[in-house]
């Protein structure tokens, strides 16, 4: 048998993807399916996104800068003026999607055998660009019970090693709907100063915000000049989800002299993505405040009918378009494949994205599953509603 590499062992299946085959069988056999474990929004996309694609007028599709178009990086630095964050065009390394953005991050500012340290639940992809880049993540449980919030800062410190080199969080929260504090942003900048660390940000969902919740980017913070590594995508700003458009941004010119290295190895982004993006900053306001009112709308039905189910425990979130949820089983994994291969209300089930996968600590998030704001709300009110039912019959319901 020809060698196998321990990294392609180590690269852990998507909780969000690995239902897929349970799904396509149960739609074989006539069963609706609503998709409510991954962050696909049916949210449609900025008319400007596609008219900038439909009406380019290229007759050569080229390569393009290995940082990116200049003419986009341009409009990137308008774009974060909106949110106070300023940079110059030239801080900006534009990736394939976020993906790309955080493993560069990775590679660029730890080595194999480092670790980073990361609040749990976070998004489970995080596991497999870490593997990519040969780096370990150390947890840091947050708890539902605690709203989610950043665990206390003395917690997070026991943690630091002599191979920690960043810590990294992602606000709004991917999978928790959680929204870091001012005074917890503050916490960090102070940690990772004290211990000579970066601080990397995950802020794609900077513009989901619910109920007066204050954005607070990384790039906020005053003396982390060096320190300061933004990642962001549009992916779920314009709903394009397949687009693969992100960045990594940051002051550091070592990080970003490294970063045009890695993405020259690559060559470009994508071209004609790029050229959308471009357009997509100058989206209408409106657009926004629709999208906004909608996925408030969505969670707020999600949540009405969560309190209606004996046994759920769920927090409402403030910001991006998921939330964990406990629920009375004895195994969510279980409970998600029992749901698509042996349970349907009027021919019609859900699927769920188990929990387990969004932690790195083993046996966490077990009775938890994420459930994803992306239907219409009608939709959402008869996903809650088929969770309700199929858990008053489900055979390994548990009392907590």
């Amino acid at each position: 048998m020809p060698f196998f590499s321990q990294r392609a062992n180590l690269m852990p299946p998507s909780p969000i993807r690995k239902l897929v085959p349970f799904a396509e069988d149960a739609r074989k056999r006539g069963i609706h399916v609503y998709n409510i474990n991954i962050g696909q929004p049916d949210i449609k996309t900025p008319q400007v996104f596609l008219d900038a694609i439909r009406h380019h007028n290229l007759e050569v599709l080229p390569y393009g800068h290995s940082a990116g178009l200049w003419e986009y990086r341009d409009e990137l630095v308008k774009y974060y003026a909106r949110f106070n964050i300023h940079i110059d065009s030239d801080e900006i390394i534009v990736t394939n999607g976020g993906s790309e953005a955080i493993i560069f991050a990775m590679m660029i500012c730890m080595d194999p055998g480092d670790n980073i340290i990361i609040p749990e639940p976070f998004y489970t992809n995080y596991n497999g660009f870490a593997v990519e880049a040969g780096v370990s993540i150390i947890p840091v449980t947050s708890r539902i019970e605690d709203g989610f919030k950043l665990p206390p800062i003395k917690e997070i410190e026991k943690k630091i090693t002599r191979r920690t080199r960043a810590i990294m969080i992602c606000t709004p929260n991917n999978p928790t709907g959680y929204v870091y504090t001012r005074q917890e942003m503050e916490s960090l900048k102070d940690l990772v100063v004290k211990h000579d660390l970066y601080l990397f940000s995950d802020e794609v969902y900077r513009e989901f915000i619910y109920d007066g919740a204050e954005y607070i980017s990384v790039m906020h913070l005053e003396g982390l000049q060096e320190r300061a590594v933004l990642l962001d995508s549009i992916s779920k700003r314009y709903s394009v989800c397949g687009a693969r458009i992100g960045c990594l941004i940051t002051h550091n010119r070592k990080i970003l002299d490294a970063g045009l290295r890695l993405g020259q190895a690559r060559l470009c982004p994508p071209t004609l993505e790029q050229i959308a993006a471009r357009a997509a900053v100058h989206t209408p306001a409106s657009y926004f405040e629709e999208v906004i009112k909608e996925y408030k709308q969505r969670r707020d039905v999600v949540f009405e009918e969560l309190k209606k189910i004996p046994g759920v425990i769920a927090l409402k979130p403030q910001g991006a378009f998921y939330t964990i949820v406990k629920l009375p089983v004895d195994d969510a994994n279980k409970f998600s494949t029992w749901l698509l291969k042996e349970y349907h209300h009027n021919h019609e089930t859900i699927m769920l994205a188990p929990a387990d996968g969004f932690y790195a600590t083993p046996g966490k998030g077990l009775d938890e599953v994420r459930i994803a704001f992306v239907l219409n709300v009608p939709a959402m009110k008869r996903s809650m509603e088929i969770l309700r039912e199929a858990l008053k019959v489900y055979p390994g319901r548990v009392t907590h």
